[in-house]
């Protein structure tokens, strides 16, 4: 299993992107009113404290699509897991640009595949914010995982590193309450770890990669929230991450691709039914992000080396890209939201 995120699968034939537009596409006085609402909102939500990325090289204003690496790349595949210190371009989870403003402060977050990627990018943003942290994530992971630890533990933050597999239903039940016990509380799951593996042809898609597949992003999911939810108090939340895939499904993603839906599915209602207990269910649904989990077998390789050129952006999403919004649903800010799906695509749509 890659314990690195699960949102980033994304392979598709990039040569043959087409864009369609239909009568729905006209402005209406429905969609005007929808825009500027949308607008209020997002001029609302950026009145908030919030972090930035003015400690680091970026400052003031600077074009999007110019800020990060764009393929060709030159990664060569790892071995299963995988380790973010080996990749080329090394993704950016924010060491050096997360500048946190207390909107966690006090709380207490489980993130899954916190090792790397996403995961990576969500712990130390947590931190920052003011979170204690505690991690899982596969015992070959370690190296990456300790680098983690040590930026939680600068930012002032008490850091937990829980190793283990995730596919092991007793396993999630003790690291419920390990992160909890330890932590001195358990008030936000950020349910991020994930296996991807390409199939290119249905015939070669084995019971025992299905079984990987989805006791890894779905049945873990629902065990460790079940532990987890027992363990907390009103006003804390669970942050799943579902993927682009869950509604542009690759062909040779179609497992990891049905447990991307199932897991936007299951926080719609959850969402719904925890709610009830005073705990919001929300998701973030990454498109193409440079992580660990695409270097491993998740993409053909020429799709690796190109990976993210067919989105508007020209580019991969990095992970400290994505870790915003983790915080502002994981935050009190969000405290009227639940049951909704936060899609970070690079402008696919």
């Amino acid at each position: 299993m890659c314990y690195a995120d699960l949102g980033t699968g994304f392979y598709r034939n990039e040569d043959k992107m087409t864009e369609t537009h239909d009568k729905h596409d006209f402005p209406t006085r429905r969609n005007l009113l929808a825009g500027a609402a949308f607008g209020a909102a997002t001029l609302a939500v950026e009145g908030l404290p919030r972090q930035g990325f003015a400690a680091g090289k970026k400052t003031g204003l600077e074009d999007p699509l110019k800020m990060y690496p764009a393929p060709p790349f030159s990664q060569k595949l790892q071995p299963w897991p995988g380790l973010q210190s080996k990749m080329t371009p090394r993704p950016d989870c924010g060491e050096k640009s997360y500048v946190g403003s207390g909107r966690l402060k006090g709380r207490h977050a489980l993130i899954t595949g916190g090792d790397s990627g996403i995961g990576r990018a969500v712990a130390i943003a947590f931190a920052r914010e003011g979170a204690d942290v505690a991690i899982n994530y596969l015992p070959e992971e370690e190296s990456d995982a300790q680098e983690v630890i040590a930026y939680i533990r600068k930012a002032g933050r008490k850091a937990v590193a829980l190793p283990g597999d995730l596919r092991e239903e007793a396993f999630c039940q003790k690291l419920a309450k390990e992160a909890h016990d330890r932590l001195g509380g358990l008030d936000c799951l950020v349910n991020n770890a994930g296996y991807q593996t390409f199939q290119e042809d249905l015939l070669d898609l084995t019971t025992e990669h299905l079984d990987q597949t989805f006791k890894t992003n779905v049945y873990a999911l629902i065990w460790l929230t079940k532990a987890s939810v027992a363990l907390m108090k009103p006003g804390s939340c669970v942050v799943n991450t579902t993927s682009v895939q869950a509604y542009m499904p690759s062909p040779g993603l179609v497992d990891y691709a049905a447990t991307k839906s199932a897991i936007s599915s299951i926080t719609r209602s959850l969402g719904k039914q925890l709610l009830s207990r005073g705990i919001r269910v929300n998701a973030v649904a990454p498109g193409p992000f440079w992580t660990p989990l695409e270097t491993t077998g998740a993409q053909p390789l020429e799709v690796v080396n190109r990976f993210g050129s067919g989105v508007p952006y020209k580019r991969p999403g990095q992970p400290v890209e994505i870790a915003p919004a983790y915080v502002t649903l994981a935050s009190a800010e969000s405290s009227y939201a639940t049951s909704q799906i936060w899609e970070v695509t690079g402008g696919m749509t």
